[in-house]
């Protein structure tokens, strides 16, 4: 098993930027392949970004692309997602989550097992 907790969300001008981090527990972190998700209110909770265990593999939401970056550093058990050129539809509870299988890169909730509590990101005007 592993215990995700995501931290670094918080209220951000619209055109700024956040990273998010992902703290793993466990020994074996490098085992899983991670994403990405988000939940805004009144919505579905969507798809992000994802990386493999290696880092090697990624994919973006076309939503995201070219201003969100996922990586991860398995040294410290961590992953993270560095996210620039923040708009308000951006707003969210941002969610790490963790799986052993990286089918078609790992797009929807129903791949993976594991999850954290969330951060909240607020972008205002």
């Amino acid at each position: 098993q592993v215990q995700l907790v995501e931290s670094g969300g918080g209220l951000v001008q619209a055109g700024g930027s956040l990273r998010l981090s992902c703290a793993a527990s466990g020994r074996t972190f490098s085992s899983y392949h991670m994403g990405w998700f988000r939940q805004a209110p009144g919505k579905e909770r969507e798809f992000v970004a994802s990386v493999s265990w290696s880092g090697g593999n990624s994919y973006h939401a076309d939503s995201v692309k070219g201003r969100f970056t996922i990586s991860r550093d398995n040294a410290k058990n961590t992953m993270y997602l560095q996210m620039n050129r923040l708009k308000p539809e951006d707003t969210a509870v941002y969610y790490c989550a963790a799986t052993l299988y990286y089918r078609d890169y790992a797009r929807t909730s129903n791949d993976y097992n594991y999850w954290g509590p969330g951060t909240q990101v607020t972008v205002s005007v």
